[in-house]
This record gives C-alpha cells, sequence and structure tokens, in this order.
C-alpha cells in the first residue's frame, strides 16, 4: 500500500463563528412548582437553575439547530442563504451533536445541512450526550487535519423537553431545550481560534448510570411493552455528580499537562453546564477561581450537547470574552464519556444573544458545594 505524505504541516481546525438559539419559551421554577412537589428555593439551591427554554409542540432538534447553523454561518461571514462573497459553498461537512435525533433513522445532520442550503456537504450525527459537543470539535479537528474538509459547521443541539418525563421531579428541573454552533476552518496551530489538545475518554461499564432505555435495538428485541419509565430518560443523580467531577477535572488536567499550560494560564473555564454545584466543584478541584468559569446554566439549564456552545456565545454576546483570550473546555455526559480541549480565542463579531439579554445572569453561590 503506497504511503501518502504532504510537504506541508496538517492543518489546525480554527474557530472563524459563533452562535447559539433557544426557543423563546421560557419556564421558570413558580411554573415547575406548579405541577411538581417542590419550590424556586429548593431547585436553585440545588441546581443553580432559575429558568428554562422549552421547545413548542412539533418542535424538533433539527428546527434549533437549523436557527443555531444560519446565525453561526452569519457570524463566519457567510449570508444566510449559504454561500460566502464569491458564491461558494461555506461547509465541506455539518456535524450535528445530540442525544435527541428528529428520528433514530436517518441522522438529523442531513436534513440540518439542506435546510442550510449547504449543498452536498459531508453530514452526521455524533452521539455522545453532553461530552458530544467537545467529540463533535475532535471530530470536525480531524476532517480537518486529514484535508478531508476545509470549513466544517458543528453544531449541538438538544430538546430534553421530549425525552424528560414532566412528572420526573428530579429531571425535569434540570433540563432546556437548546442549540450552539461553531464554524471551523483549515488554519495554523499557532493563531487565534485554533483548537487543540484534546483528551477524550469514556467508561461504558457505568452505561446505566445516565440512560433511556427504550427506543433502540436492545429493548425492542426483548418481549413486551416499554413502561412509561423506560421510554423517558433517567439519571442516578448522586453518582452521576460524583463521577462529573472527577472525570471533568481528571480529563482537564490531563489536557492542561499536554499542552504544558497550568490553572493560571486559563482566562476562561467553560465546562458543560450540567449544573452550578458541578461546575464549581470541577473548578475548585481544578484551583481556578470560581470567577473564571463560565456559567449561563442559571438562564437556560442543563441543555445536553449545546451547554458548551450556549455558553460560548452568550459569554461572546456578553463581551464578557476577548480575542487572546484562553480557554478550557471540559464536558462529562452518559455512556459515561468525557472529553476536554484548549482554545484561544479569535477575533470575531459579537453574536445576537442566545436568550432574552433583559434577564442578567446571576452565578450568586446560593448552592451548597
Amino acid at each position: 500500500m503506497p504511503v501518502h505524505t504532504f510537504s506541508t504541516p496538517a492543518p489546525a481546525a480554527v474557530l472563524c463563528g459563533v452562535a447559539g438559539w433557544v426557543p423563546p419559551r421560557v419556564v421558570t421554577n413558580d411554573e415547575l412548582a406548579e405541577r411538581l412537589d417542590t419550590d424556586d428555593t429548593w431547585i436553585r439551591t440545588r441546581t443553580g437553575i432559575r429558568r428554562r427554554h422549552v421547545a413548542e409542540p412539533g418542535q424538533a432538534t433539527s428546527d434549533l439547530a437549523v436557527e443555531a447553523g444560519r446565525l453561526a454561518l452569519r457570524n463566519a461571514g457567510f449570508d444566510p442563504a449559504g454561500t460566502d462573497s464569491v458564491g461558494t459553498d461555506p461547509v465541506d461537512a455539518v456535524i450535528v451533536t445530540t442525544t435527541t435525533p428528529d428520528r433514530p433513522c436517518p441522522a438529523t445532520a442531513p436534513a440540518v445541512a439542506a435546510r442550510l442550503g449547504l449543498g452536498r456537504a459531508a453530514a452526521f450525527d455524533v452521539g455522545a450526550v453532553c461530552t458530544g459537543f467537545v467529540y463533535g470539535l475532535a471530530t470536525a479537528a480531524g476532517l480537518i487535519a486529514s484535508r478531508v474538509a476545509t470549513r466544517v459547521l458543528l453544531i449541538g443541539a438538544d430538546t430534553y423537553s421530549t425525552i424528560v418525563d414532566p412528572l420526573d421531579r428530579a429531571n425535569a428541573i434540570i433540563f432546556g431545550d437548546g442549540a450552539g454552533a461553531v464554524v471551523l476552518r483549515a488554519g495554523h496551530a499557532d493563531e487565534p481560534g485554533a483548537v487543540g489538545h484534546f483528551d477524550l475518554g469514556s467508561d461504558g461499564t457505568h452505561e446505566d448510570l445516565i440512560m433511556i432505555a427504550a427506543g433502540g435495538s436492545r429493548r425492542r428485541s426483548a418481549a413486551g411493552e416499554p413502561t412509561r419509565a423506560e421510554r423517558h430518560f433517567a439519571m442516578r443523580g448522586n453518582e452521576v455528580y460524583r463521577h462529573a467531577v472527577t472525570r471533568m477535572a481528571e480529563s482537564a488536567r490531563a489536557t492542561l499537562a499536554g499542552a504544558g499550560w497550568k490553572a493560571d494560564d486559563v482566562d476562561h473555564f467553560v465546562p458543560h453546564q450540567a449544573n452550578l454545584r458541578i461546575l464549581h466543584s470541577v473548578a475548585d478541584d481544578l484551583g481556578l477561581p470560581r470567577e473564571r468559569c463560565v456559567a449561563n446554566v442559571d438562564a437556560v439549564g442543563n441543555t445536553g450537547a449545546a451547554s458548551i456552545p450556549l455558553a460560548l456565545a452568550d459569554t461572546a454576546a456578553r463581551s464578557a470574552i476577548r480575542p487572546g483570550d484562553r480557554l478550557l473546555l471540559t464536558a462529562f455526559g452518559g455512556g459515561l464519556t468525557w472529553g476536554s480541549c484548549l482554545l484561544t480565542w479569535p477575533e470575531l463579531p459579537p453574536p445576537a444573544a442566545p436568550h432574552d439579554p433583559l434577564v442578567p445572569h446571576d452565578t450568586r453561590e446560593d448552592t451548597p458545594s
């Protein structure tokens, strides 16, 4: 078999656009308290969440993904029709990371690409639950490094309201719906926006900690109809908490070590927005001041694969992040899966605010550590 060599180093994936989008409908803690045995104080104390956005009936994950993708393309300098200034297709590949695809078959990404007018771009889904966006970044970086693609649209989108039992007190308070997207282009590893120094991992021996039992071949091949509980999202919260803090901190340290960074070199820590207690616990474990921890979970809840790009878009929209700032991204999700990567923020136009800018974030420490 011939060996192919290249005279130049492999290109790096460079961030050149970012955006987020959430459905207009807001569900406050008080609204949840009307149907659940809880109240605003109880929810805020345990999660730090005050409100979340929820898709309307009939609104699917692809609808959210298209909105975020369109905004990210515009932020990267492409018009809404999906072409650049010389009329060429803006991206070669579209990746959608999600736990809530429109259907088990086919993947959601091809429909999203078609609705965005992206021609015949390669399109596929990545499933790593809440770690999906970091896995998607690594996948996009691989496509660019191997020269399969020169520009990639990566979207994290989830509609957890479609899989969480609305009467499940433990989980209904945590999750929200949303989508976040980034555009990546081929560039140099030493330029602002370059994504790199990944750490990815999994432990399938704990697959039962975060699960939807029905809907796939495992349950469909068994006798009998699935129960209501099997049809909905289930999570063993206390065990997930411990694994999340440990795995995210370990992964973040491995990523920092690979790049030769120390915790003090990090300007913004951007974790998966699971809940405020987990975010602060991981920051504490890493020795990072909590004020460096990017958090918008109070306003949107846990949005799964969308949480990191939504947090990035939200922070950029509020001009709370500047070119040259050094970012550490880390996530944890079902599988179990986890992953981290580093990024130096590039010069970008401020994206549109993903949600109502009149509602300020409040990440005060009103949760126990």
